[in-house]
C-alpha cells in the first residue's frame, strides 16, 4: 500500500504543486502547503476506495486542505512536523517559467474567494462542470453560474 501511494504521489505531485501555486505567494509556504497535502493525503489514502480517478481523488483533497489551511489563518500557518517518507518521495522543484500573462492572472486570481480560486483551478484543468460540481459539492447549473460570474470578476481585475 505504501509503495503504491509513493508512486501514484510521485508521478501526479504537479497536480499538487498546481494547487500550492494558487493558495501559496512564497516558496516556503508553498513547500509547507505542499507537505501538508502530502500528509493528508496519504492519512486518508487508506480510505481511498477507488469510485474516482485518482488524479480527481487527489484534487479534492488539496484542494479541501489548501482551503482549510489558509481560512484557519491567512498569516501564519502551522504544518504538521511529519517526515513524510523523506528517504522515498523525493521533493522536485516546481517549474516556475510562467510567461508575463500567466503571472497577471495569476495575479488577479489571487483576488478571489478561497472557493473561487478552487473553481478557476479546476476549469483550467479542464474538468467539465459535473466533475467541478461533485468536487465542491454544487449543483451542475450552480457551477456554470458561478464559473460564468468568475469569469466576469477576472475580466474586471484584468481589464479595469
Amino acid at each position: 500500500m505504501e509503495n503504491n501511494f509513493i508512486e501514484l504521489l510521485d508521478a501526479n505531485q504537479n497536480l499538487i504543486h498546481k494547487v500550492c501555486r494558487i493558495y501559496t505567494n512564497d516558496k516556503d509556504s508553498h513547500k509547507d502547503l505542499f507537505q501538508e497535502i502530502s500528509i493528508q493525503l496519504w492519512k486518508s489514502y487508506k480510505n481511498f476506495r477507488g469510485d474516482a480517478k485518482f488524479t480527481t481523488w487527489m484534487y479534492k483533497v488539496a484542494l479541501n486542505t489548501a482551503i482549510t489551511l489558509y481560512r484557519k489563518n491567512k498569516k501564519h500557518h502551522h504544518t504538521q512536523d511529519v517526515d513524510l517518507y523523506q528517504n522515498k518521495l523525493e521533493y522536485k522543484e516546481y517549474d516556475d517559467t510562467e510567461t508575463q500573462q500567466l503571472k497577471l492572472i495569476y495575479q488577479a486570481i489571487d483576488h478571489l474567494s478561497d472557493i473561487e480560486k478552487g473553481l478557476v483551478f479546476l476549469y483550467l484543468e479542464d474538468k467539465d462542470y459535473r466533475e467541478i460540481a461533485e468536487l465542491i459539492g454544487i449543483s451542475v447549473v450552480n457551477a456554470r453560474v458561478k464559473m460564468n460570474r468568475i469569469k466576469n470578476k477576472l475580466k474586471a481585475i484584468l481589464n479595469p
